[in-house]
Protein backbone atom coordinates (compact mmCIF):
# COMPACT_ATOMS: atom_id res chain seq x y z
CA UNK A 1 0.00 0.00 0.00
CA UNK A 2 0.97 3.65 -0.50
CA UNK A 3 2.63 5.50 2.11
CA UNK A 4 0.09 8.50 3.26
CA UNK A 5 2.82 11.35 1.97
CA UNK A 6 2.56 9.24 -1.82
CA UNK A 7 0.88 11.36 -4.45
CA UNK A 8 -1.26 10.10 -6.70
CA UNK A 9 0.82 10.49 -9.43
CA UNK A 10 3.28 8.71 -7.69
CA UNK A 11 0.60 5.74 -7.35
CA UNK A 12 -0.20 5.63 -10.76
CA UNK A 13 3.21 5.98 -12.50
CA UNK A 14 3.98 2.62 -9.71
CA UNK A 15 0.88 0.60 -10.59
CA UNK A 16 -1.57 2.39 -13.32
CA UNK A 17 -1.09 2.79 -17.28
CA UNK A 18 0.46 6.23 -17.81
CA UNK A 19 -0.65 8.95 -20.24
CA UNK A 20 1.87 8.96 -23.72
CA UNK A 21 3.79 12.48 -23.89
CA UNK A 22 5.81 13.99 -26.17
CA UNK A 23 8.78 16.25 -24.49
CA UNK A 24 10.79 18.25 -26.54
CA UNK A 25 12.65 20.76 -24.33
CA UNK A 26 13.26 24.03 -26.29
CA UNK A 27 14.80 26.37 -23.69
CA UNK A 28 18.04 26.44 -21.88
CA UNK A 29 17.50 27.67 -18.26
CA UNK A 30 20.42 29.44 -17.04
CA UNK A 31 19.98 30.09 -13.05
CA UNK A 32 21.76 31.73 -9.98
CA UNK A 33 22.54 35.08 -8.67
CA UNK A 34 24.19 37.68 -11.05
CA UNK A 35 23.42 35.49 -14.01
CA UNK A 36 22.41 38.00 -15.75
CA UNK A 37 25.58 39.60 -16.50
CA UNK A 38 26.39 36.41 -18.80
CA UNK A 39 23.28 38.12 -21.41
CA UNK A 40 26.03 39.39 -23.64
CA UNK A 41 28.29 36.10 -24.09
CA UNK A 42 24.97 33.97 -25.00
CA UNK A 43 23.83 36.65 -27.31
CA UNK A 44 27.00 36.25 -29.12
CA UNK A 45 27.10 32.77 -28.55
CA UNK A 46 23.69 32.45 -30.45
CA UNK A 47 24.59 34.84 -33.64
CA UNK A 48 23.00 38.24 -32.20
CA UNK A 49 24.15 41.79 -34.14
CA UNK A 50 21.53 43.81 -33.63
CA UNK A 51 19.47 43.34 -30.59
CA UNK A 52 16.02 44.17 -30.00
CA UNK A 53 15.21 44.58 -25.97
CA UNK A 54 12.14 44.51 -24.61
CA UNK A 55 11.22 46.19 -21.51
CA UNK A 56 8.99 48.46 -19.88
CA UNK A 57 9.50 51.95 -18.23
CA UNK A 58 9.19 50.47 -14.68
CA UNK A 59 12.09 48.04 -14.94
CA UNK A 60 13.81 50.38 -17.10
CA UNK A 61 13.76 52.31 -13.91
CA UNK A 62 15.07 49.60 -11.87
CA UNK A 63 18.45 49.49 -14.15
CA UNK A 64 18.40 45.90 -15.38
CA UNK A 65 17.85 46.42 -19.00
CA UNK A 66 20.73 48.76 -18.81
CA UNK A 67 22.90 45.97 -16.81
CA UNK A 68 21.71 43.89 -19.83
CA UNK A 69 22.12 46.74 -22.67
CA UNK A 70 26.00 46.99 -21.19
CA UNK A 71 26.61 43.22 -21.28
CA UNK A 72 25.51 42.80 -24.82
CA UNK A 73 27.40 45.90 -25.87
CA UNK A 74 30.67 44.55 -24.22
CA UNK A 75 30.37 41.63 -26.36
CA UNK A 76 30.28 43.48 -29.47
CA UNK A 77 26.43 43.56 -30.08
CA UNK A 78 24.30 46.88 -31.37
CA UNK A 79 21.57 47.47 -28.77
CA UNK A 80 18.19 48.79 -29.74
CA UNK A 81 15.86 49.43 -26.94
CA UNK A 82 11.51 49.52 -27.20
CA UNK A 83 10.10 50.14 -23.74
CA UNK A 84 6.87 50.93 -24.82
CA UNK A 85 4.79 48.01 -23.34
CA UNK A 86 2.56 48.15 -20.58
CA UNK A 87 0.05 45.58 -18.67
CA UNK A 88 -1.66 42.75 -20.24
CA UNK A 89 -0.14 44.27 -24.10
CA UNK A 90 -2.50 44.43 -27.05
CA UNK A 91 -2.42 44.28 -30.45
CA UNK A 92 -1.16 47.79 -30.29
CA UNK A 93 1.95 47.13 -28.57
CA UNK A 94 2.77 44.62 -31.02
CA UNK A 95 2.30 46.48 -33.80
CA UNK A 96 4.44 49.57 -32.19
CA UNK A 97 6.81 47.29 -31.50
CA UNK A 98 6.95 45.96 -34.59
CA UNK A 99 7.60 49.07 -36.34
CA UNK A 100 11.33 49.73 -34.00
CA UNK A 101 12.41 46.86 -34.71
CA UNK A 102 11.33 46.68 -38.66
CA UNK A 103 13.58 50.35 -38.27
CA UNK A 104 16.73 48.96 -36.81
CA UNK A 105 16.96 45.83 -38.91
CA UNK A 106 17.33 43.60 -35.88
CA UNK A 107 18.24 39.91 -35.69
CA UNK A 108 17.96 38.90 -32.41
CA UNK A 109 15.41 39.54 -29.34
CA UNK A 110 15.78 40.00 -25.76
CA UNK A 111 13.29 40.88 -23.23
CA UNK A 112 13.88 41.95 -19.55
CA UNK A 113 10.69 42.65 -17.65
CA UNK A 114 7.66 40.28 -16.63
CA UNK A 115 5.18 38.56 -18.50
CA UNK A 116 3.83 41.90 -20.54
CA UNK A 117 7.52 42.48 -22.07
CA UNK A 118 8.09 38.70 -22.89
CA UNK A 119 4.29 38.20 -24.70
CA UNK A 120 5.52 41.31 -26.43
CA UNK A 121 8.34 39.94 -27.51
CA UNK A 122 7.29 36.66 -28.79
CA UNK A 123 4.33 38.43 -30.28
CA UNK A 124 6.46 40.92 -32.33
CA UNK A 125 8.91 37.88 -33.32
CA UNK A 126 5.69 36.31 -35.00
CA UNK A 127 5.23 39.16 -37.33
CA UNK A 128 8.48 40.61 -38.16
CA UNK A 129 9.58 37.13 -39.20
CA UNK A 130 5.82 35.75 -40.75
CA UNK A 131 3.97 38.88 -41.37
CA UNK A 132 0.17 39.33 -40.86
CA UNK A 133 -1.96 39.97 -37.83
CA UNK A 134 -1.31 38.21 -34.29
CA UNK A 135 -5.06 36.85 -35.04
CA UNK A 136 -3.83 34.85 -37.80
CA UNK A 137 -1.41 33.16 -35.28
CA UNK A 138 -3.98 32.04 -32.69
CA UNK A 139 -3.92 28.72 -31.63
CA UNK A 140 -0.65 26.48 -32.09
CA UNK A 141 2.11 25.97 -34.85
CA UNK A 142 0.82 28.62 -37.58
CA UNK A 143 4.15 30.12 -38.45
CA UNK A 144 5.38 29.01 -41.39
CA UNK A 145 8.77 30.76 -41.53
CA UNK A 146 12.02 30.29 -38.82
CA UNK A 147 11.58 32.89 -36.40
CA UNK A 148 14.42 34.89 -34.77
CA UNK A 149 16.46 33.56 -31.82
CA UNK A 150 15.55 35.25 -28.31
CA UNK A 151 16.33 35.42 -24.78
CA UNK A 152 13.75 35.67 -22.12
CA UNK A 153 15.13 37.83 -18.63
CA UNK A 154 11.66 37.28 -16.01
CA UNK A 155 11.88 40.37 -13.89
CA UNK A 156 8.91 38.80 -12.00
CA UNK A 157 8.32 34.96 -10.44
CA UNK A 158 4.73 34.78 -11.79
CA UNK A 159 3.93 34.27 -15.45
CA UNK A 160 6.57 32.13 -16.37
CA UNK A 161 6.67 32.70 -19.84
CA UNK A 162 10.20 32.34 -20.29
CA UNK A 163 9.37 28.63 -20.20
CA UNK A 164 6.36 28.79 -22.60
CA UNK A 165 5.92 28.65 -26.53
CA UNK A 166 2.74 31.49 -25.98
CA UNK A 167 2.30 34.79 -26.82
CA UNK A 168 -0.89 36.24 -25.02
CA UNK A 169 -1.81 39.27 -26.66
CA UNK A 170 -5.32 41.04 -26.62
CA UNK A 171 -7.10 42.13 -29.64
CA UNK A 172 -7.51 46.27 -29.03
CA UNK A 173 -11.01 46.08 -29.58
CA UNK A 174 -12.48 43.37 -28.51
CA UNK A 175 -10.15 42.86 -25.59
CA UNK A 176 -10.30 39.28 -25.98
CA UNK A 177 -7.07 37.32 -25.01
CA UNK A 178 -5.53 35.74 -28.11
CA UNK A 179 -3.09 32.74 -27.40
CA UNK A 180 -0.58 32.39 -30.33
CA UNK A 181 1.83 29.27 -29.65
CA UNK A 182 4.44 28.09 -31.93
CA UNK A 183 7.62 25.97 -31.25
CA UNK A 184 9.68 28.65 -32.58
CA UNK A 185 8.65 31.36 -30.41
CA UNK A 186 10.41 29.78 -27.56
CA UNK A 187 13.47 32.09 -26.38
CA UNK A 188 16.48 30.10 -26.96
CA UNK A 189 17.32 30.45 -23.05
CA UNK A 190 15.92 31.69 -20.12
CA UNK A 191 17.99 34.00 -17.79
CA UNK A 192 16.53 33.71 -14.06
CA UNK A 193 18.48 35.31 -11.63
CA UNK A 194 17.14 36.26 -8.15
CA UNK A 195 18.84 39.48 -7.76
CA UNK A 196 16.94 41.18 -10.10
CA UNK A 197 13.05 40.16 -8.63
CA UNK A 198 14.74 41.83 -5.69
CA UNK A 199 13.38 45.34 -6.88
CA UNK A 200 9.82 44.34 -7.43
CA UNK A 201 7.22 46.02 -4.88
CA UNK A 202 5.40 43.82 -2.61
CA UNK A 203 2.62 44.10 -4.54
CA UNK A 204 4.06 42.58 -7.68
CA UNK A 205 5.69 40.36 -5.63
CA UNK A 206 2.38 39.17 -4.38
CA UNK A 207 0.01 39.33 -7.04
CA UNK A 208 2.33 37.17 -9.46
CA UNK A 209 3.60 35.05 -6.89
CA UNK A 210 -0.44 33.86 -6.78
CA UNK A 211 -0.28 33.90 -10.56
CA UNK A 212 2.46 31.22 -10.41
CA UNK A 213 0.39 29.13 -7.56
CA UNK A 214 -2.59 29.07 -9.94
CA UNK A 215 -0.20 27.71 -13.07
CA UNK A 216 0.90 25.23 -10.56
CA UNK A 217 -2.57 23.66 -9.40
CA UNK A 218 -4.54 24.42 -12.67
CA UNK A 219 -1.69 22.67 -14.60
CA UNK A 220 -1.81 19.99 -12.22
CA UNK A 221 -5.31 18.72 -13.25
CA UNK A 222 -6.25 20.28 -16.57
CA UNK A 223 -7.41 17.86 -18.48
CA UNK A 224 -3.68 17.52 -20.55
CA UNK A 225 -2.01 16.71 -17.26
CA UNK A 226 0.58 13.98 -17.70
CA UNK A 227 3.07 12.57 -15.83
CA UNK A 228 5.99 14.72 -17.17
CA UNK A 229 3.81 18.31 -16.59
CA UNK A 230 2.51 17.03 -13.35
CA UNK A 231 6.05 16.50 -12.19
CA UNK A 232 6.72 20.05 -12.83
CA UNK A 233 3.57 21.52 -11.01
CA UNK A 234 4.10 19.64 -8.02
CA UNK A 235 8.09 20.58 -7.88
CA UNK A 236 6.52 23.92 -8.64
CA UNK A 237 4.07 24.10 -6.13
CA UNK A 238 5.89 22.79 -3.51
CA UNK A 239 8.98 25.84 -4.11
CA UNK A 240 5.93 28.30 -4.39
CA UNK A 241 3.53 28.02 -1.35
CA UNK A 242 6.12 28.00 1.49
CA UNK A 243 8.14 30.69 0.22
CA UNK A 244 5.38 33.56 -0.99
CA UNK A 245 4.74 34.54 2.18
CA UNK A 246 9.01 34.33 3.11
CA UNK A 247 9.04 36.57 0.22
CA UNK A 248 6.69 39.31 1.54
CA UNK A 249 8.31 39.35 5.14
CA UNK A 250 11.82 39.51 4.03
CA UNK A 251 11.97 41.00 0.51
CA UNK A 252 15.84 40.83 0.31
CA UNK A 253 15.66 36.64 1.12
CA UNK A 254 17.88 36.22 -2.31
CA UNK A 255 17.29 32.03 -1.14
CA UNK A 256 13.69 32.75 -1.08
CA UNK A 257 13.69 34.63 -4.25
CA UNK A 258 15.51 32.27 -6.09
CA UNK A 259 12.81 29.60 -5.06
CA UNK A 260 9.96 31.80 -6.41
CA UNK A 261 11.91 32.48 -9.64
CA UNK A 262 12.22 28.30 -10.41
CA UNK A 263 8.68 27.56 -9.17
CA UNK A 264 7.32 30.20 -11.72
CA UNK A 265 9.72 28.63 -14.29
CA UNK A 266 8.79 24.87 -13.51
CA UNK A 267 4.78 26.14 -13.69
CA UNK A 268 5.38 27.72 -16.99
CA UNK A 269 7.01 23.95 -18.04
CA UNK A 270 3.55 22.53 -17.10
CA UNK A 271 1.86 24.50 -19.02
CA UNK A 272 3.98 24.42 -21.84
CA UNK A 273 3.12 20.54 -21.15
CA UNK A 274 -0.34 20.57 -20.18
CA UNK A 275 -2.67 23.45 -19.90
CA UNK A 276 -5.21 25.77 -17.38
CA UNK A 277 -8.42 26.04 -16.92
CA UNK A 278 -12.08 27.91 -15.41
CA UNK A 279 -9.83 29.88 -13.03
CA UNK A 280 -7.39 31.71 -16.05
CA UNK A 281 -10.86 31.92 -18.22
CA UNK A 282 -12.69 33.58 -15.97
CA UNK A 283 -10.22 36.15 -15.21
CA UNK A 284 -9.20 37.88 -18.54
CA UNK A 285 -12.80 39.42 -18.72
CA UNK A 286 -12.06 41.12 -15.48
CA UNK A 287 -9.20 42.39 -16.55
CA UNK A 288 -10.52 43.37 -19.70
CA UNK A 289 -13.08 45.03 -18.62
CA UNK A 290 -12.38 46.42 -15.33
CA UNK A 291 -8.50 46.53 -15.34
CA UNK A 292 -8.15 44.33 -12.75
CA UNK A 293 -4.63 42.68 -11.87
CA UNK A 294 -4.62 39.55 -13.50
CA UNK A 295 -3.19 38.32 -10.19
CA UNK A 296 -5.95 39.91 -8.06
CA UNK A 297 -8.83 38.36 -10.22
CA UNK A 298 -6.73 35.05 -10.31
CA UNK A 299 -6.49 34.55 -6.45
CA UNK A 300 -10.44 35.78 -5.88
CA UNK A 301 -11.46 33.06 -8.48
CA UNK A 302 -9.44 30.20 -7.45
CA UNK A 303 -10.88 29.25 -4.12
CA UNK A 304 -14.34 28.93 -5.83
CA UNK A 305 -12.94 27.41 -9.25
CA UNK A 306 -10.79 24.78 -6.55
CA UNK A 307 -14.11 23.81 -5.04
CA UNK A 308 -15.89 23.54 -8.74
CA UNK A 309 -13.16 21.04 -9.43
CA UNK A 310 -13.32 19.25 -6.23
CA UNK A 311 -15.58 16.24 -7.34
CA UNK A 312 -13.39 16.03 -10.46
CA UNK A 313 -9.57 16.23 -9.09
CA UNK A 314 -9.99 15.73 -5.24
CA UNK A 315 -7.73 13.24 -4.66
CA UNK A 316 -5.04 15.15 -7.12
CA UNK A 317 -6.04 18.87 -4.92
CA UNK A 318 -4.96 16.11 -2.12
CA UNK A 319 -1.25 15.69 -3.37
CA UNK A 320 -0.89 19.15 -2.85
CA UNK A 321 -2.20 19.99 0.47
CA UNK A 322 -0.54 17.10 1.99
CA UNK A 323 -3.17 16.54 4.45
CA UNK A 324 -3.82 12.31 3.64
CA UNK A 325 -5.11 12.33 7.33
CA UNK A 326 -7.47 14.96 6.92
CA UNK A 327 -9.51 14.03 3.77
CA UNK A 328 -10.65 10.28 4.34
CA UNK A 329 -11.46 9.73 1.07
CA UNK A 330 -13.84 12.73 0.99
CA UNK A 331 -13.37 14.36 -2.95
CA UNK A 332 -14.12 17.96 -0.93
CA UNK A 333 -11.74 17.96 1.95
CA UNK A 334 -8.72 18.57 0.34
CA UNK A 335 -10.04 20.95 -1.90
CA UNK A 336 -11.52 22.99 1.03
CA UNK A 337 -8.09 22.87 2.54
CA UNK A 338 -6.39 24.56 -0.63
CA UNK A 339 -8.97 26.92 -1.25
CA UNK A 340 -8.35 28.30 2.43
CA UNK A 341 -4.70 28.12 1.53
CA UNK A 342 -5.13 30.59 -1.34
CA UNK A 343 -7.33 32.84 0.64
CA UNK A 344 -5.38 32.73 3.41
CA UNK A 345 -2.01 34.30 1.13
CA UNK A 346 -4.44 36.74 -0.14
CA UNK A 347 -5.27 37.59 3.14
CA UNK A 348 -1.61 37.91 3.82
CA UNK A 349 -0.39 39.93 1.19
CA UNK A 350 -3.33 42.37 1.67
CA UNK A 351 -5.26 41.67 -1.19
CA UNK A 352 -8.75 41.72 -1.71
CA UNK A 353 -10.77 38.50 -1.70
CA UNK A 354 -14.15 39.09 -3.41
CA UNK A 355 -15.15 41.15 -6.37
CA UNK A 356 -17.37 42.76 -4.51
CA UNK A 357 -14.29 44.59 -2.81
CA UNK A 358 -12.90 45.49 -6.00
CA UNK A 359 -16.07 47.54 -7.13
CA UNK A 360 -17.22 44.55 -10.04
CA UNK A 361 -20.93 45.07 -10.92
CA UNK A 362 -22.65 42.15 -10.32
CA UNK A 363 -24.83 43.18 -13.57
CA UNK A 364 -22.08 42.38 -16.16
CA UNK A 365 -21.51 38.86 -14.70
CA UNK A 366 -23.37 37.30 -17.87
CA UNK A 367 -21.15 39.17 -20.24
CA UNK A 368 -18.09 38.19 -18.33
CA UNK A 369 -19.96 34.39 -18.18
CA UNK A 370 -19.93 34.42 -21.66
CA UNK A 371 -16.60 35.71 -22.88
CA UNK A 372 -14.88 33.61 -20.44
CA UNK A 373 -16.69 30.73 -22.41
CA UNK A 374 -15.18 31.38 -25.06
CA UNK A 375 -11.45 31.25 -23.55
CA UNK A 376 -8.91 28.25 -24.63
CA UNK A 377 -7.56 27.46 -21.31
CA UNK A 378 -11.27 26.87 -19.92
CA UNK A 379 -11.82 23.84 -22.48
CA UNK A 380 -9.07 21.82 -20.32
CA UNK A 381 -10.27 22.24 -17.00
CA UNK A 382 -11.23 19.04 -15.15
CA UNK A 383 -14.68 19.38 -14.80
CA UNK A 384 -16.71 20.98 -17.89
CA UNK A 385 -17.75 24.90 -17.42
CA UNK A 386 -20.01 26.49 -19.51
CA UNK A 387 -21.85 29.66 -19.69
CA UNK A 388 -24.20 28.47 -16.85
CA UNK A 389 -20.91 27.12 -14.55
CA UNK A 390 -18.93 30.08 -15.31
CA UNK A 391 -21.57 32.56 -14.09
CA UNK A 392 -22.14 30.65 -11.09
CA UNK A 393 -18.33 31.07 -10.43
CA UNK A 394 -18.95 34.94 -10.96
CA UNK A 395 -21.25 34.66 -8.52
CA UNK A 396 -19.28 32.66 -5.52
CA UNK A 397 -16.60 35.32 -6.14
CA UNK A 398 -18.88 38.19 -5.32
Amino acid sequence: MASPSTTQFEQAAASGPLVPFDFQPLTRVVFGPGTLGKIGELVRELGGQRVLLVTDPGIKAAGHPQRALESIQSAGGQVFVFDGVEENPTTKHITACLAFANKHAIDFIVTVGGGSSMDCGKGTNFLLTNGGQMADYKGFGKATKPMLPSIGVPTTAGTGSEAQSYALIADEKSHLKMACGDRKAAFRVAILDPEVTVSQPQRVSAVTGVDALAHAIESYVCTRRSPLSQTFSLAAWRLLNPNLEKVLREPANLEARGAMQLGSNFAGAAIENSMLGACHACANPLTAHYGLTHGVAIGILLPHVIRFNAEAVGPLYGDLVHEACLVNGAPTAAAELLARRITELMKAAGLPTTLSDCGVSRGIFPVFADEAAQQWTGKFNPRPADFPELLQLYELAY
